[in-house]
This record gives C-alpha cells, sequence and structure tokens, in this order.
C-alpha cells in the first residue's frame, strides 16, 4: 500500500473541467515532481488534495485512508502538508509566531531544533516579522512552517518561483533530506525543469487536467519530458 494513494480525481470550476479522472500513487521517502505548462491544473491539484476544492469524483487516501469530504484542517491533522504558491505567510506576525502557527495539528508544543538547523536564516530573523523578509526567506519560513504540522506528505506548489540561485540551491537541498531522513513523502509542482530533474524520484507530466506520462526521475531525459513542458 503506497502512503498516499490518488485515484480517478477530477474537479471543476464551474462548467469548466480542470482535473479529469486524476490517478497516481506517492512513496514514504520519495520525491514526485508534477510538471505541465501553466494552466494545465497542476495547482488546482494541490489545492484539491488539500481539501481547498471541493471533488466531482475519485478518492484519495492517506496511509490507507479516505481523506474524501475531510476539511483542510482535518487533511492537516492527518498529515497532510502544504506550502502554497505565494508563500502566504502572515506579515505582521514575526519568523516564530509564523512558524507556531503550524502547532495547530497539536503534534508539537515547541520548535525543534532541527527547524533551525535546516534554515539557519529563520533563526538569525526569529524576532522580525514576516513581511520584512526577502522572498527567498518568507520560502523557507512557508516550508518550515509546513514542517511544524509533522506532516507525513508535503506539497510544494513552486517553491522556487521569484527565488535567487543560492537560495534555490538551498532548498533543494532541504528537500533532499526531509524525504531521506525524514522519510517524508514530497509532492513537488515546479517550472524549473532542472530543478525538478535533480529532485525527481518520480515524475508525473500534466496536460489539460490529466496525467499524461509519468515515470522515474532518473528517465526523465530518455524519456524526452524537457519537451513535453516546454512553452
Amino acid at each position: 500500500m503506497s502512503l498516499l494513494e490518488v485515484s480517478g480525481l477530477s474537479q471543476a470550476y464551474g462548467g469548466s473541467r480542470i482535473l479529469r479522472e486524476v490517478s497516481f500513487t506517492a512513496e514514504r521517502g520519495e520525491v514526485v515532481v508534477l510538471l505541465g505548462r501553466n494552466g494545465v491544473g497542476k495547482s488546482t491539484l494541490l489545492r484539491t488534495l488539500m481539501g481547498l476544492h471541493p471533488v466531482l469524483g475519485g478518492t484519495v487516501r492517506l496511509g490507507g485512508q479516505p481523506l474524501d469530504g475531510l476539511s483542510p484542517n482535518r487533511r492537516a491533522l492527518a498529515g497532510m502538508g502544504y506550502v502554497p504558491q505565494g508563500r502566504e505567510i502572515f506579515p505582521r506576525l514575526t519568523v516564530e509566531e509564523n512558524l507556531r502557527v503550524g502547532f495547530a495539528t497539536g503534534r508539537l508544543r515547541q520548535i525543534e531544533a532541527e527547524i533551525y538547523e535546516l534554515f539557519p536564516v529563520l533563526a538569525e530573523m526569529r524576532r522580525r516579522r514576516g513581511g520584512d523578509l526577502s522572498g527567498g526567506q518568507q520560502q523557507q519560513l512557508a516550508i518550515a512552517r509546513a514542517l511544524c504540522t509533522q506532516p507525513s506528505v508535503l506539497l510544494l506548489d513552486e517553491p522556487t518561483e521569484g527565488i535567487q540561485p543560492s537560495v534555490i540551491k538551498d532548498i533543494g537541498r532541504v528537500i533532499r533530506r526531509l524525504a531521506r531522513e525524514r522519510q517524508l513523502c514530497v509532492l513537488l509542482v515546479e517550472q524549473y525543469y532542472d530543478f525538478a530533474a535533480e529532485l525527481a524520484d518520480a515524475y508525473l507530466v500534466m496536460e489539460r487536467g490529466e496525467i499524461v506520462a509519468r515515470g522515474a526521475g532518473s528517465a526523465m531525459q530518455a524519456d524526452g519530458v524537457r519537451a513535453l513542458v516546454a512553452v
């Protein structure tokens, strides 16, 4: 049994079908990259998995347990962590206060030392307001806040968007470490092909709301994935 099982998931806005019977599995300790051109439904898929959009049909299981019909907070309690596109940190709260928002699941009562080890800049700026951080620092804060919920599955929506190259490398190292050492299952939506290819244990390519290609991360070049997602 896979940690995350998605079967026949469909979703629509008004009369427009956005997701069309999406099915895939993901394992503990695995980074699955989700690729595709703009507007094909990648972000909608993550938001639907997190319970932020109602579904037309299909099922989502986490650790064998169905999440169908559960609210976002109940899915977080079940082990689903989510870092949205645009980060959505609380700009008027300090770094430390933003991290404590992750305590809502009740799994942590204090910030783990490993959080500051993974993101040293957050330790230095723990008293600074989130809105005063750079874009890259805010992205690190958003990932760290999600980790404070102690997830088993981490959904990341374009974590490299608008980030300088040095921070992109740092985020890549963190994602790899989380998968290997914490045995997190990471589902990563990414436009930056080289970043995705470097991290991928498995890949999925979406087009018009459907999965049109999938395979091992090591086969992305041979499978011609870059051409499938090129604008």
